[in-house]
């Protein structure tokens, strides 16, 4: 049997895609090394009942009305406005940071002086990077710019990372915003919440097409030249596809540590970060993001490590300028590949957030079908 479409990774960007061809009456072929669908963004029930993501936290956020309206098709939503707490100094404190964390790190007649500047420098319910922040004519602005640089951002990045922020891509720091308003979501976009049923409900409602085929537990390699198929659509690392033939692109990994506790509840927000010299980055308690009624609670630790095949998942692109030329290697050896299609974070060593995949596989598909 022959297929239209070979596409290799059941993430986003190939479960869309798989969708939008087969939905086309496209026959397609979807074949993922792991053992799930919905990549990064799996989710499952733990033996206490809670659902919680394998690979971190996952919330949904978006202010593209075509990929809302589009994933609304699989499920319904849970209404969640994402909050992010960072443990500084044994206190918590508000991300991202805007007017309510600088009173929670300074005095009060301080607080305001720096209210006031910062509103008069930006204006009410706009934001600054950090970095330009730092940089501020005025003193008393350039030191709390200093300071919450140093304890909430500084040597987080570091843990992130492996390196300090000076190594990376001055983007990264560079866009690290500081709100003068006192709206405490961490997102700002129109469309915020969490699939009712979980990710991975999502993803079987996706790829539930008849025309679409499924093969999990697979390499790529064992079907990519072996299999009767027109056009491949390649998700995954983009440079074991051509063999590491221009060396190996970096990345940053986690290692994920879940516990359950016979606790209701463990601390006040889903995502707590911790920037100081604990091993782990943050503390996720999943409940929060579904309400669940459970007299338990799981939490999960996530320690940053380097990427290593034989025992972890690729997680961050790592954004330093060498990375960055050695990817364009692979770029040019993918543009000469007429019948081969590479998108998504890894075949394009670029971090995207869920609805930036969805939107992007959504385009894809379009110019595919010659629409």
């Amino acid at each position: 049997m022959g297929y239209d479409y070979l596409i290799v990774g059941a993430g986003f960007a190939g479960s869309v895609l798989a969708e939008r061809l087969a939905t086309a009456n496209k026959k397609v072929l979807l074949v993922e090394q792991r053992e799930h669908l919905g990549g990064n963004c799996y989710d499952f029930l733990d033996e206490a009942g809670i659902l919680i993501h394998k690979y971190g936290p996952h919330i949904f956020h978006t202010n593209h009305t075509e990929v809302w309206d589009y994933l609304s098709q699989f499920t319904a939503w849970i209404p969640y406005q994402h909050r992010v707490l960072s443990k500084v100094d044994g206190n918590n404190v508000t991300l991202p940071v805007n007017l309510n964390t600088i009173y929670e790190l300074f005095p009060a007649d301080k607080a305001r002086n720096l209210e006031r500047k910062l509103l008069e420098t930006i204006g009410n319910a706009n934001c600054v990077p950090i970095l330009e922040l730092r940089k501020n004519k005025d003193n008393d602005l350039r030191q709390m710019a200093e300071l919450v640089y140093e304890k909430i951002y500084l040597n987080y990045s570091r843990k992130q990372w492996g390196m300090d922020p000076d190594e990376l891509d001055p983007l990264v720091t560079g866009r690290v915003p500081v709100w003068a308003d006192r709206d405490n979501r961490y997102f700002k976009e129109k469309y915020q919440g969490m699939p009712a049923k979980g990710y991975t409900s999502i993803f079987e409602k996706i790829v539930g097409h008849p025309n679409i085929e499924i093969i999990l537990n697979k390499d790529c390699k064992d079907i990519i030249g072996k299999t009767d198929y027109d056009q491949l659509i390649y998700t995954g690392l983009i440079d074991y596809f051509f063999d590491y033939k221009h060396g190996k692109l970096p990345y940053r990994s986690m290692n994920f540590k879940f516990e359950t506790l016979n606790l209701k509840q463990f601390q006040e927000v889903a995502v707590i970060n911790y920037p100081g010299n604990e091993p782990f980055m943050r503390i996720t308690e999943f409940k929060h993001f579904t309400g669940q009624a459970n007299p338990k609670t799981s939490l999960l630790r996530e320690y940053p490590e380097d990427y290593d095949p034989a025992k972890n998942t690729p997680c961050y692109p790592i954004p330093k300028q060498e990375n960055y030329i050695l990817y364009q290697k692979y770029k040019v050896e993918a543009e000469k590949l007429k019948k081969v299609t590479f998108i998504g974070r890894l075949a394009e060593y670029c971090y995207y957030n869920m609805d930036g995949v969805v939107k992007q596989a959504l385009q894809a598909a379009q110019v595919l079908l010659g629409r």
